[in-house]
């Protein structure tokens, strides 16, 4: 049970919290309705609000959508007061453009294609709204006169600012340094950059709004003679330059001007233009049948007389020699014309393709290059009838002027066949048909110069009354010594002509995408074979010629000379081994040769060597008196050995051996032979008394004899 004490006090506080809590209910109902009285008040406040504010709406949405009218009736006003001053616009172009169009577009092209665009656009509006207004007849008028306008001042700009390439520049474009690991590119700037940019812009134009296609016609034509001028100018360059200074090439490698690259000119072959000169010589006064005169032989340092001989010739044929050298400045210019087309004709299409559209560029550049090309190209079939003509003259330098030229067409036509690429076939194929001509005319000048070799004819007055070298011989190896530095091309002339079966090699050239060329090995087989057929003519030939000789030791000497000739040429020059890839022992040939000529000279001394031998002499008995016959026996024989020995001095020390070496051996050679005979004979004629004057049969002692046999071939002494 809970004590009475607490249950009294827990229901004391029962008590106190329940009277609390009426309290805190009393308090809640108070303020209850104190908000029920402010949701009344509230309430009413709304609805007056909801009333008023519908009250203004029915007032203000009327006012709204009448001030929406108005404005959207402003924007269309507005709208087409625009379109009308638009319109109006059209009307005025014609007057608002009229002074800006008269005037051109020069000086402002910026601004007069700003006009030009207006009047186009002012055609479209009257085309496409009003076809039959007057209006659109003045502007299509103004249209097409800013467009004349426009191709006036394109022509103009081309004109006034194309000019030629300077030929220094060109050279310079054209020469390469080989000490320069990098090679400076020279550019050839055809146009002024700001006048380019106008060209092109007005292309553009012309191109989309012009629909004309005259422009390209303009261009080609105007650029067309600016690249043959550019041509011509390097060719008169080397004229003017080449004949007063001897400068073939560009001036800036001279005066290394600081804003002009200095690089080595190329160069050609430097015995080009004497071979011409001497050859020239050689077909004027050998074949033709006139007196001419032994050339520079190696051998020429060691004899005065064959030097002064040379001079002499030289010096009578300066005139033809002045004529060479113009010559040698044509090919020289030719050449050079050659690589300067394509440098130039690359720099044109380079200029063409930011002027011309792209599908037009192959067909304009085409038209432009052609004028330039034909002058080219007509410039090589004249010297091809030039050197065919001379041909015909039996003049075969002339083809000396052809190899350079072929030689350099052939390793520019990789440059031709990628510059005229798009092309048409027509424009192609000068170039190849170029070189066949030139392949033909220099395969006939091969062959018709090897059968000259076979059929110079024996002209007694023209021999060398000395024994020397002949003319043939020196121009022969002459001529072929300048194959060598065109060994591929002279083996690629004969190869094109088939000149393989007639001279009997049986070599198959290598695969190769072109039909003329050949390789290497094949074209040195070819030119071997060639320079043998040469020799083996001219060897028949001087045989044929030492024959007019009345002296067989004179025909002896003149043809060990020519051998000998023959043989140190091949030597000194790479002509030895271009006739060893077919004839291997070609310097064993030769050597026989040249000792079977000594012998035979040698013979010539057996009229005075056979008065020193055994033959009739009377057998000697000691101190035994000879009888008047035998005594008039060993007279017989030294007189007939004086005499031999005196006359044959006499005459021999007129020949010529001009190659020391080999007059050296030779004299050497007879001495001893003679003085060894001598001493010999004169030891078994010392103890006999054949004669009361010893001295008038004894003339000569060993060394006297030795001493004119050493002054042979030499007409100094």
């Amino acid at each position: 049970m809970i004590p009475t004490e607490d249950a009294s006090a827990r229901k004391k506080e029962i008590e106190e919290k329940l009277k609390q809590e009426q309290e805190t209910l009393s308090f809640i109902r108070e303020n209850l309705e104190k908000s029920d009285q402010l949701t009344k008040g509230m309430v009413s406040i709304l609805s007056s609000f909801e009333s008023r504010l519908m009250q203004l709406e029915n007032s203000i949405i009327p006012v709204h959508k009448q001030t929406e009218n108005l404005q959207r009736l402003q924007e269309n006003v507005d709208k087409t007061l625009s379109c009308m001053d638009h319109v109006i616009s059209y009307y005025h172009v014609a007057k608002d453009t009229d002074r800006i169009i008269r005037e051109g577009p020069t000086g402002r092209l910026a601004e007069y294609l700003s006009c030009i665009a207006k009047i186009q656009k002012a055609v479209e509006y009257f085309q496409d709204n009003n076809p039959d207004s007057p209006e659109l007849n003045t502007v299509k008028a103004r249209f097409e006169k800013g467009k004349e306008l426009l191709e006036a001042e394109f022509r103009n700009l081309l004109t006034r600012y194309s000019k030629p390439v300077p030929p220094i520049l060109i050279l310079d474009a054209l020469t390469v340094d080989d000490e320069l690991e990098v090679q400076e590119e020279v550019m050839l700037e055809h146009l002024p950059e700001a006048v380019l940019q106008d060209i092109i812009c007005i292309s553009g134009w012309l191109v989309e709004y012009g629909r004309n296609q005259d422009f390209m016609n303009v261009y080609f034509q105007i650029r067309s003679n600016q690249l043959d001028r550019s041509i011509k100018g390097l060719k008169d360059h080397f004229r003017k330059n080449s004949a007063s200074s001897g400068v073939l090439y560009s001036p800036a490698v001279q005066t290394k001007r600081k804003d002009t690259p200095t690089k080595k000119a190329p160069k050609r072959p430097g015995t080009i233009r004497k071979a011409q000169n001497l050859l020239k010589q050689y077909s004027q006064h050998g074949l033709d049948g006139k007196k001419g005169g032994s050339n520079l032989t190696p051998m020429e340092d060691h004899d005065p007389r064959v030097k002064h001989h040379s001079d002499a010739l030289n010096e009578k044929h300066g005139a033809a020699s002045g004529k060479d050298d113009v010559l040698d400045i044509e090919i020289d210019s030719y050449i050079h014309c050659i690589s300067a087309f394509v440098k130039l004709a690359q720099s044109e299409y380079a200029l063409l393709t930011e002027i011309i559209p792209e599908h037009h560029q192959k067909k304009t550049f085409d038209s432009l290059i052609q004028e330039a090309l034909d002058n080219l190209m007509l410039e090589g079939d004249n010297i091809v009838s030039a050197a065919r003509r001379a041909i015909m003259r039996h003049d075969y330098s002339a083809v000396l002027t052809i190899f350079p030229i072929l030689k350099h067409l052939k390793n520019s036509k990789s440059d031709f066949d990628s510059t005229l690429q798009g092309t048409a076939a027509s424009t192609k194929n000068k170039l190849p048909t170029l070189i066949t001509s030139m392949e033909s005319i220099g395969a006939k000048a091969l062959e018709e110069f090897a059968d000259s070799i076979k059929n110079d004819p024996d002209k007694e007055y023209n021999m060398p009354k000395d024994g020397t070298v002949h003319e043939l011989t020196s121009n022969a190896i002459l001529f072929l010594q300048q194959l060598l530095d065109f060994h591929e091309t002279a083996g690629a002339m004969l190869a094109s002509q088939g000149r393989a079966n007639v001279i009997n090699v049986r070599v198959v050239p290598e695969t190769s995408s072109s039909a003329s060329s050949y390789s290497s090995e094949f074209s040195k087989r070819l030119l071997s074979t060639y320079i043998c057929k040469v020799l083996g003519n001219l060897q028949l030939n001087l045989l044929s010629k030492s024959k007019v000789y009345e002296d067989s030791a004179l025909s002896a000497i003149f043809l060990h000379n020519n051998y000998n000739y023959i043989l140190k040429s091949l030597e000194k020059s790479d002509l030895i081994a271009l006739v060893k890839v077919t004839q291997k022992k070609a310097e064993v040939s030769y050597r026989e040769l040249i000792e079977q000529q000594i012998q035979m000279y040698q013979r010539s001394w057996f009229r005075v060597t056979e008065h020193l031998t055994d033959r009739n002499m009377p057998v000697i008995q000691p101190y035994n008196k000879l009888k008047d016959k035998e005594r008039q026996v060993i007279k017989d024989k030294f007189k007939g050995f004086n005499d031999g020995l005196e006359e044959l001095c006499k005459t021999q020390k007129g020949w010529a051996i001009p190659d020391k070496e080999q007059r050296d051996f030779i004299r050497q050679a007879q001495k001893r032979v003679v003085s060894e005979g001598y001493r010999a004979f004169l030891h078994r004629c010392a103890n006999i008394q054949f004669t009361k004057n010893p001295e008038k049969y004894h003339k000569y002692r060993p060394e006297q004899v030795e001493d004119m046999i050493e002054r042979l071939f030499d007409t100094s002494a």
